[in-house]
């Protein structure tokens, strides 16, 4: 055997040992309006992702609700901290019944759009602290209640028009992770804008892992880890420049 075919043999063994490899841990890129099916391996890795940060969630919202001063600062940190937790325990749910009670469609599908209509509200719930206790200008402070009127129009899409076109999905989730931005950097308080901006920055590089399932093993799973990162950095930025950083007291009576 020549040189030539030895290297062709080994790299058509290579391409078959890849293929292999690949198809068991991925299944077949889902056909246009069709929700993909994930292989047991990819649940499992969904599943995990977000369901060891909802625990993690819960401490973070206590945190900054024990370092709150004022009753606004209060209401505050329990509406981004609910958004925060719901957006991990929602997701883990939906991957648990998607995983293990796949068969019970219906209530599969409601946890599906439910899943879907928490990333506004958890949006929404992202750039509150910002909107709540950094000062605005008169027309930058209607973007408080506007951003959660954006989340209820997402919502009505979802119950309307779920799954049909997701392009159109994304552009909203997108359109709403910028728009309410463009008042954020308007402040005359700067920081913390870095750590947005890079969380931001994070959320749109994991877009592209959230539209590969299929084309990338565990792609949903290396998306939600995306998310986690994301959301950390926002979560420090406003624990660090919203909220009073906490002493080593405080730390020992949570």
């Amino acid at each position: 055997m020549s040189l030539y075919q030895h290297f062709h043999l080994h790299l058509i063994r290579t391409i078959v040992t890849v293929f292999f490899v690949w198809s068991r841990f991925m299944n077949r890129r889902a056909s246009a309006n069709c929700r993909y099916q994930p292989t047991c391996y990819e649940h499992a890795a969904n599943c995990y992702t977000h369901a060891l940060l909802i625990m993690p969630a819960f401490v973070g919202m206590a945190l900054l609700y024990r370092l709150s001063d004022n009753r606004w600062e209060r209401i505050t940190a329990w509406v981004y901290g609910m958004g925060l937790c719901a957006l991990f325990l929602v997701s883990t749910v939906f991957h648990i019944i998607t995983w293990k009670k796949s068969h019970m469609r219906s209530v599969e599908h409601c946890f599906h759009m439910c899943d879907r209509v928490v990333i506004y509200f958890f949006i929404a719930a992202s750039y509150t602290p910002w909107l709540n206790l950094r000062e605005l200008g008169p027309l930058a402070a209607h973007m408080r209640w506007f951003v959660w009127l954006m989340a209820a129009a997402g919502t009505i899409y979802v119950f309307n028009y779920h799954e049909k076109y997701k392009l159109v999905e994304l552009a909203f989730y997108l359109m709403m992770g910028f728009f309410p931005a463009s008042v954020v950097t308007s402040m005359s308080n700067t920081e913390g804008l870095h750590e947005l901006a890079y969380g931001g920055l994070i959320y749109c590089l994991g877009v592209f892992f959230f539209k590969s399932d299929g084309i990338i093993p565990f792609a949903h799973a290396i998306w939600h880890v995306f998310v986690a990162l994301a959301a950390a950095v926002h979560y420090y930025a406003i624990w660090k420049y919203l909220y009073k950083a906490p002493s080593a007291d405080t730390l020992l009576e949570l």
